[in-house]
């Protein structure tokens, strides 16, 4: 019986390897030039650790045990609580703000999709100890970092901001009770994905009073922070929180980012966690779920026994990354990322010794190398180079009898004699 993969799990041949890390590579890149540094945890936690984050009903979303011990552990579907664990336990030791980045392996139990798997890995970046709206427009300057490095543009992308600790507010003053809030904002942060209809159908069975959900719609139809002003009236909290965002877009600006950022109240993020910015980025097309998204946590910590400490954050996940990238045409050089410096090819099966002792003493140099193991004739054996990109062949052949070895440019074709000892000694040259 031929076993098939898991269903929502990958396996990463050579060429799909190379994206991969393409990927990964330039995420963690992105992250060491903008200051953070990387983290990581233990690809399982206790399972109460999630279900303060998220709530009891997190338990059907991942993948969760019972050890031999008999505690409830669960894979994890995020690393954010355990960054807070973690931050929690060395508080007082650790310089702020704490800029820390991470590139875990999750695991969600949830029904796979386009874009959306069991198995993925994710980018989170995290600053914590900052309360300022700069350390807000850091974090999405360095995600947009990384996505103009890899080739995306403004006419690419978008990043949707808004405001979460304004939403609260709009909606006090229409009139939802708190108790309300958690369940209207998972509604709310549906909206742009469900039927009109359907939506309003929702939000009376949520809201019933008319007026109030009148209100509503008409709140979540404005199209710059300045009608959010014509829909409701301000009172000093409101604005605050649209001075805040009014703040942010100036340092987006500032930071040279500003035109792939937009206001957008429709922008939620359904978590009940997010204390104030949010943003999300999708394809300009809105073909695609959200490429990633992010926001100011200020009680996370506190939640997990900690003291209470801004933060802010964001994650993005491979997967709708990978879809983009490939739909613009960038990943075409991800699977030539490999490319060996040298290949040593032999004119003749006596002189394979040789070529593997080249090709060692390359390698001991910090060079990649490669030779073939059959051999063969030297068209065959120029041709397994070239396939793997190879920068230059070292040929060993008739000219050795002499103490000469062939050096070929695999780029331009051109091609040198060299006595071997002379060769080692530019060699060495060159590398000192």
């Amino acid at each position: 019986m031929k076993i098939q993969p898991v269903k929502g799990t990958r396996d990463f041949y050579p060429p799909e390897m190379a994206v991969r890390n393409f990927i990964i590579d330039g995420w963690k890149a992105a992250s060491v030039r903008n200051g953070f540094a990387e983290y990581d945890g233990p690809i399982f936690e206790y399972l109460k650790m999630f279900q303060i984050k998220s709530g009891d009903e997190i338990a059907e979303q991942l993948f969760n045990f019972t050890d031999r011990g008999g505690r409830a552990l669960a894979i994890r579907p995020e690393i954010t609580p355990t960054l807070a664990r973690m931050v929690n336990q060395k508080i007082n030791s650790l310089p702020r703000p704490i800029k820390w980045f991470s590139v875990p392996r999750l695991c969600r139990a949830e029904r796979p999709q386009k874009g959306r798997l069991r198995e993925f890995f994710q980018w989170n970046i995290d600053i914590i100890g900052e309360g300022e709206v700069l350390a807000d427009a850091e974090v999405i300057f360095t995600t947009v970092d990384y996505l103009r490095e890899v080739g995306l543009t403004a006419d690419d992308i978008v990043v949707k901001i808004s405001s979460r600790k304004m939403l609260a507010a709009l909606l006090r003053l229409i009139g939802i009770a708190p108790d309300q809030m958690d369940g209207l904002y998972g509604l709310l942060d549906k909206r742009a994905r469900l039927p009109g209809e359907t939506f309003e159908k929702m939000i009376a069975e949520n809201v019933s009073d008319k007026a109030k959900r009148e209100k509503i719609l008409d709140l979540m139809g404005a199209g710059t922070i300045e009608e959010v002003g014509s829909v409701v009236e301000l009172d000093a909290e409101v604005q605050e929180a649209s001075d805040e965002l009014r703040r942010l877009f100036e340092l987006l600006d500032t930071m040279g980012v500003g035109r792939f950022c937009r206001f957008d109240i429709g922008v939620v993020r359904g978590l009940a966690y997010y204390t104030g910015m949010v943003f999300e980025i999708y394809d300009r097309g809105d073909q695609l779920r959200a490429i990633c998204g992010g926001g100011r946590f200020d009680n996370l910590l506190r939640d997990f026994g900690g003291p209470s400490i801004p933060a802010t954050g964001m994650g993005m996940g491979d997967c709708v990354l990978g879809i983009l990238l490939e739909e613009k045409g960038l990943l075409k050089d991800a699977a030539t990322t490999r490319r060996p410096d040298y290949f040593v090819a032999y004119a003749d099966r006596a002189f394979l010794d040789k070529a593997i002792g080249i090709t060692a003493k390359l390698r001991k140099s910090g060079l990649a190398a490669d030779f073939s193991y059959k051999g063969g004739g030297l068209k065959k054996q120029l041709k397994e180079a070239s396939a793997a990109n190879t920068k230059n062949c070292i040929i060993i052949g008739q000219e050795y009898d002499n103490g000469e070895l062939v050096v070929k440019d695999m780029t331009t074709g051109g091609q040198e004699a060299i006595l071997e000892d002379k060769f080692w000694a530019e060699f060495q040259g060159r590398k000192g």
